[in-house]
């Protein structure tokens, strides 16, 4: 579905990613694991067009995304849900989600994908008419995630989802994702820095330090790594 080969992003005169290579089946679930200024952020950026490619190319279904713009990646069903959440804080839940029905498929079906949506979050049907600025965090995470279900995506990439909840709310957001998964047949690119979680639940993973990858491998298979248990697990 994704393959990244021999990426490389600067910014200015300093490049973040130096040749990142990797790849995502239809149906699987990846883990992107590092530590902070790895290149993580950077790497998702790249892939759904908000940062320019110095070299390297991405392709989805086969087919090289060039330098086309952000919009037209939607377009492609990547779909990014940054890190942060990034929701419109003025507006409310229902129209945020709207927005996230962008492309002329998922307008078609918006009806459709709300229903399915407020079955996946009830209480985003309970808050449709609260102002994104109200929510919990919980709830405006779950509703960062739903407004990227409304595009319809074929891969759905996700930028430190537990970034800043407690620690009862980060199980619920690993169920969320695992069921979206599981259940729905969503494939998944996951950024996370909460790293037993991230690679009990992944398909396949890739550590990435200083703007390289220098471990891939089954989930896992590199929660036992004994690098990865010392470096990331404190093990």
């Amino acid at each position: 579905m994704l393959r990244v080969e021999n990426l490389k992003v600067a910014y200015g005169d300093v490049e973040v990613l130096h040749g990142v290579s990797l790849h995502v089946e239809e149906g699987e679930v990846v883990a992107i694991v590092g530590a902070n200024g790895a290149g993580k952020t950077t790497l998702l950026s790249a892939i759904s067009g908000i940062v320019p490619k110095r070299a390297g190319e991405i392709f989805v279904e086969g087919a090289p995304t060039g330098n086309l713009p952000p919009y037209a990646i939607v377009e492609r069903g990547i779909v990014h849900i940054p890190e942060g959440r990034r929701l419109f804080p003025m507006m409310t839940v229902w129209e945020n989600l709207e927005l996230g029905a962008y492309t002329k498929l998922a307008r078609q079906r918006k009806d459709q994908t709300l229903k399915q949506v407020f079955e996946l979050f009830p209480v985003l049907g309970e808050r449709r008419s609260q102002l994104a600025c109200s929510l919990s965090g919980g709830e405006a995470q779950m509703c960062a995630i739903a407004r990227g279900l409304m595009a319809l995506p074929k891969l759905l990439m996700l930028d430190e989802p537990s970034f800043g909840l407690a620690p009862l709310l980060v199980q619920t957001c690993f169920r969320i994702i695992a069921e979206l998964n599981q259940n729905h047949g969503t494939t998944i690119l996951l950024v996370e820095q909460n790293v037993r979680h991230s690679l009990r639940m992944a398909s396949r993973a890739y550590v990435l330090e200083n703007g390289n990858v220098v471990l891939e491998g089954g989930g896992k298979e590199l929660l036992n790594d004994d690098r990865v248990r010392r470096a990331y697990l404190g093990l």
